[in-house]
């Protein structure tokens, strides 16, 4: 009482103030977020070949490479066939960031293809010049369900077109053009997936994949995470229905192989009809302007090397899909960030949330896995380490992701473990593209029935510096 006694009021006024300012200053670090900081900048450090190349390998790659930039038309060009519906006219338009073979870029390039050869194609409401690109998938059509894309583009009007007069889907009602989010409640979206490193995607065994998934089964079952039940094959994966095996490929692992892959992102994207798609997707008379498949062997192309001795094969006479998958089996997965001591505590508080569980942080490719002959395998594709950061199995997300779309084996609200390599530089994320946010994308994980939800939980429990580590970690990869 006495000590308290000598204080003046003037000076308990002054340590009143202090102590009020500390205390919201300690109030306003607990109210505070994690920052994403958006793109990393520098190198894209993406988008060259696979190291290890022999000279063949690295012909079909600069070939598979070149024809993945080019532009298709509808006919009387050098690469015919585009039509009657597509979403846009070369494969770069939607695999750019941060370089040829990534994901959605900065800027829509789909506006600008829309009124191209004066085609007079409204550009969808959730298609923006600073949002992602986008395809859309009906929930329902006549009464029954649908899960196919609709493709947002018609041939009807274009110079190259003459005669062709049929009329875009209908996508409205509107929503947030930004996000997505609203609107016709029967559309749901996608956009598109890096295809960087995806030729070791391929590479790696389905013994691997299952073993990943029986490894900490106890801890990853007290999280609530466990991999998907087939319905008619066990293995808890997505499997393929015809042999079994498990396919990898696209949001809800729906493709076995990048052959499969090209092929349909040829015929549905750009609406090109091939060897495995044989047929239009829209066969209206009049808007049919060349053979089908539209993509096929080139039989009458000589090879460039005869009468050479040099022994490297030409590439001329392949398919363009099969061009498309010798260019993504051979394409490297991006290099991260040098290490930053937030990066590395990142990466540690990564694994110890329980991210690892689905976001696996590595595996082996095979020990002979074949490029372009069977008898001698590729260097650069066998036991290779890939640092793809993902289980390659499908799980339930929770009704805030659930697209209501069934493909294969993976049902409404289940996908793909997202691979994380390159994700230091991808603009959008999540299935939709609905945030250019890596926190809200992580938080979005948390939703009813999501088997990431506990995962979550120990996220949010950190605090606001280390949640910042693992934004930095990401952001590095």
């Amino acid at each position: 009482m006495m000590i308290l006694g000598r204080f003046r009021p003037k000076s308990l006024c002054g340590i009143l103030t202090v102590a009020l300012i500390t205390c919201g200053y300690t109030l306003g670090q607990t109210r505070s977020a994690p920052v994403d900081p958006g793109v990393r900048g520098g190198a894209s450090g993406a988008g060259g070949p696979l190291q290890g190349l022999t000279a063949d390998e690295t012909a079909f790659f600069l070939d598979g490479q070149a024809r993945f930039a080019e532009i298709e038309v509808v006919n009387k060009g050098a690469n015919n066939g585009l039509g009657p519906r597509f979403n846009s006219n070369q494969c770069v338009s939607c695999h750019s960031q941060p370089n040829m073979g990534g994901t959605s870029p900065a800027k829509n390039p789909l506006p600008e293809v829309a009124a191209l050869d004066g085609a007079k194609n409204a550009v969808p409401w959730f298609i923006v010049p600073n949002g992602p690109i986008r395809e859309a998938r009906f929930k329902m059509s006549n009464g029954n369900a649908d899960g196919e894309v609709h493709d947002l583009f018609v041939i009807t009007g274009r110079a190259d077109a003459p005669g062709c007069n049929i009329a875009q889907f209908d996508f409205l009602p509107a929503g947030n053009p930004l996000t997505g989010q609203g609107g016709n409640r029967n559309i749901i979206f996608r956009i598109p997936t890096p295809v960087f490193g995806a030729g070791l995607i391929e590479g790696i065994s389905d013994l691997a994949i299952l073993a990943n998934l029986q490894a900490n089964a106890s801890t990853k079952s007290a999280l609530g995470i466990h991999g998907h039940a087939n319905a008619h094959l066990s293995g808890n994966v997505n499997l393929s229905a015809n042999d079994g095996t498990i396919t990898r490929f696209g949001w809800k692992a729906q493709n076995k192989s990048l052959l499969m892959f090209a092929g349909e992102a040829y015929n549905v994207e750009m609406g090109i009809s091939n060897q495995l798609f044989p047929q239009e997707r829209d066969e209206t008379p009049g808007c049919i302007f060349n053979p089908t498949p539209n993509d096929t062997l080139n039989f009458t192309t000589p090879p460039s090397t005869a009468g050479n001795s040099s022994g490297i094969s030409n590439p001329a006479v392949i398919s363009d899909i099969e061009a498309f998958a010798n260019f993504m089996r051979l394409l490297a997965p991006p290099t991260p960030a040098p290490s930053t001591p937030s990066s590395e505590k990142g990466r540690d508080l990564f694994s110890k949330v329980g991210c690892v569980h689905c976001h696996t942080p590595s595996f082996t490719t095979g020990a002979r896995i074949a490029s372009g002959s069977a008898t001698s395998p590729s260097a650069a594709l066998s036991n290779q380490t890939a640092n793809l950061f993902s289980d390659l199995l499908v799980h339930h997300m929770g009704n805030g992701l659930a697209d209501g779309i069934t493909q294969g084996g993976a049902g409404p609200d289940e996908f793909r473990t997202a691979p994380l390599w390159g994700v230091g530089q991808r603009v959008f994320f999540l299935h939709d593209g609905r945030t250019s946010n890596l926190v809200d994308a992580i938080r979005a994980h948390q939703s009813r029935g999501s088997e990431a939800n506990k995962v979550i939980e120990q996220f949010n429990k950190l605090t606001v510096e280390e949640q910042q580590e693992i934004i930095d970690f990401l952001r590095s990869l």
